[in-house]
């Protein structure tokens, strides 16, 4: 879903590009948590990565839907596994985008502190034996703080802008990256070993909302609030803290019923196009059903 008033393609100036023949494209991983329609708009491709329930392996957005996935995690008594893409299959993405005759390919990973999925980016672009030439960035970042440096990306490829210019225009931007998630359940947790399943169990019961950042290429806790509501507060207080001072923003849920209500929080602070994305199994099998999120790219 986009939230869209009237200006830019994703606000913030996105939209600001023109439409010429593209000589780059952009490549990512499921991880991005990109709506697909989005992603084939801007000719994205994106690489999935995969989610284990015991012994059975599914493809991310391939042969298992987001509904699916949250009735295997209910019923599941242990966590779910994810895992990287192959090298074979960042290659095999490569090779597909570059069949169309581009000079360059930009590949924007997950974070590398969090998974092998930029290694084996950059182990797939050392396969590829293609003329195109192939950057591998490692965004930093998760879920649609990497969504968001892939849009920036895609625009500009879309406007006609070199190799060189995408690849420092991301990099300036990966610092500036926030991502806040207020998570509804510790059960993720308890099921992941994190925490016990006493102090879950006393958690829920009080309703305490742990708020979760990434920063640094890392999932590091940022708070815990007694209840919803004020969880929600929360993550607009972020948003009051860096008023005016925003270039993009996006929002990622996963399955929340109060989606709605908080994308209207967030138009009050920020009265641009907004995405909204929701949280996939590969982030998903770690947050938990409920999480409610923002994401966005403060100004330099």
């Amino acid at each position: 879903m986009v939230v869209s008033p009237s200006e830019g393609a994703f606000g913030g100036g996105i939209g600001d590009y023109g439409f010429i023949a593209m000589t780059v494209r952009i490549v990512t991983d499921s991880s991005c948590d990109l709506p697909q329609h989005i992603a084939d708009q801007w000719d994205i491709e994106i690489v999935p990565l995969s989610i284990s329930f015991g012994d059975t392996e599914y493809i991310d957005r391939l042969n298992i839907t987001g509904e699916e996935f949250w009735q295997k995690s209910a019923a599941s008594a242990e966590l779910p596994q994810t895992a990287a893409p192959s090298p074979g299959s960042f290659k095999n993405a490569l090779d597909k985008v570059a069949s169309a005759g581009v000079t360059d390919v930009v590949v924007i990973s997950l974070s590398g502190e969090l998974s092998a999925t930029f290694q084996n980016a950059q182990h797939g672009a050392k396969e590829f034996t293609g003329a195109a030439t192939i950057h591998v960035i490692d965004s930093r970042t998760a879920t649609m703080g990497l969504g968001l440096l892939v849009l920036e990306a895609a625009a500009m490829a879309r406007a006609g802008a070199s190799a060189a210019e995408i690849v420092n225009r991301i990099n300036s931007m990966i610092p500036r990256v926030r991502v806040y998630g207020a998570l509804d359940t510790l059960e993720n947790l308890k099921k992941g070993g994190r925490i016990g399943g006493a102090k879950a169990l006393l958690a829920n019961a009080l309703s305490i909302k742990p708020i979760v950042a990434v920063q640094n290429g890392v999932v590091e806790e940022s708070g815990k609030q007694r209840t919803r509501s004020k969880a929600l507060a929360f993550l607009i207080d972020k948003l009051k803290e860096n008023h005016g001072n925003i270039e993009r923003l996006a929002i990622l849920h996963a399955q929340c019923g109060d989606i709605d209500q908080f994308v209207a929080m967030v138009k009050a602070e920020y009265p641009h196009e907004i995405t909204v994305g929701d949280i996939g199994a590969v982030i998903g099998t770690h947050a938990g059903e409920g999480t409610i999120g923002v994401a966005f790219i403060v100004t330099q």
